[in-house]
């Protein structure tokens, strides 16, 4: 599983923390993978990290997983293909799948697993039809539905079946990670690595997403994602709260909302929060420790220790943790901001 790399297109954010561990519905993107692999019966995982790595291991140690976890320290992020070169070791001569950490997909990879180990085949493969395929590497395949060529991130895409971030294979991809060469990213491409598989007659399967994945690497991702997870949402409330809460809500121990409140679900509010005088609306998840004072939140991701007081109406928007919003109302007026390195601040 991987877990590194820089994670530029969540900036500032991923200055602090690794994007894997960015929280949809309140819970860390790389934590699904996890339970994804559990559930379809894999319970030694390697994680891979590099920037940030400490508040990985701590992040990941924090729960007793059903499963044994080692951390693989990559150096630097050259590329997929090379995460599986330096986890040679830990994997042996074993079948294995790989998962991009910042992915999530709405059904697992329980069948994929099952198909794959019941197959004669090299690699398996997921794909799923996309609308923007020079994003991705692409996938062609043959009338027999057979992976014939795979391209990364084409300018002229030859298909709009883009490869998703789970990958199936046995021990001769470890032959194809040491022959290919750096791309003209100066990376190990996977897609080259399985290229080398097929093009030395080596069977390369598929198996077709049909229903929703989200590759969790820009910010309205993460939102997009939130939503989809939020749409799924088991209420769940173990306080008494004062305020009018309407649909498919979930609210954490300890957490307080007082009659001048409105929560519209689905949403999701953490442990400990304080909600006074505000309204919380569809798609929206609050973290811990979070006080929401006099101010509206609607299709956000709102991560822990966040305190906005007289702010208004947000919406479509990622906070980041222990960010403190205020509305100052005393004269003279104007906006004042304290506002960190490649920062994005939108005023309406």
């Amino acid at each position: 599983m991987l877990s590194g790399g820089l994670g530029t297109r969540l900036r500032p954010l991923t200055y602090s923390q690794q994007k894997q561990l960015i929280p949809v519905a309140n819970k860390p993107i790389l934590f699904y993978a996890i339970e994804d692999l559990i559930e379809a019966g894999v319970h030694d995982i390697g994680i891979i990290v590099g920037p940030n790595k400490n508040l990985v291991i701590e992040t990941v140690r924090s729960v007793e997983w059903d499963a044994n976890i080692k951390f693989i320290q990559q150096e630097a992020p050259l590329g997929i293909a090379h995460a599986i070169k330096i986890s040679k070791d830990f994997i042996g001569d074993d079948s294995f799948i790989m998962y991009l950490g910042d992915n999530i997909l709405k059904d697992g990879v329980v069948d994929q697993v099952l198909d794959f180990e019941n197959s004669d085949c090299e690699c398996s493969i997921l794909l799923m039809k996309v609308d923007n395929p020079e994003a991705f590497g692409i996938a062609l395949l043959n009338d027999n539905n057979e992976v014939v060529k795979l391209i990364e991130k084409p300018k002229n895409p030859l298909s709009n079946l883009a490869v998703i971030g789970v990958y199936l294979f046995r021990s001769k991809v470890f032959n194809a990670v040491e022959e290919i060469k750096p791309s003209n990213r100066n990376l190990l491409e996977i897609t080259d690595a399985v290229q080398w598989l097929i093009d030395h007659g080596y069977k390369v399967k598929s198996t077709l997403v049909t229903k929703w994945w989200k590759d969790t690497g820009k910010p309205e991702d993460i939102l997009e994602a939130n939503r989809l997870i939020l749409d799924d949402l088991d209420p769940e409330t173990s306080v008494k709260v004062k305020g009018k809460i309407r649909g498919r809500v979930s609210i954490g121990k300890g957490t307080k909302l007082n009659e001048n409140s409105v929560i519209k679900g689905p949403a999701i509010i953490g442990r400990d929060c304080l909600i006074k005088d505000s309204y919380i609306g569809p798609y929206t998840s609050i973290g811990n420790n979070c006080k929401i004072i006099n101010s509206e939140l609607e299709d956000s991701v709102v991560m822990d220790g966040v305190k906005l007081v007289n702010i208004g109406n947000i919406i479509d928007s990622l906070i980041g943790r222990d960010v403190t919003m205020e509305k100052n109302n005393s004269l003279p007026k104007g906006n004042k901001f304290i506002i960190g390195d490649s920062s994005r601040v939108r005023l309406e």
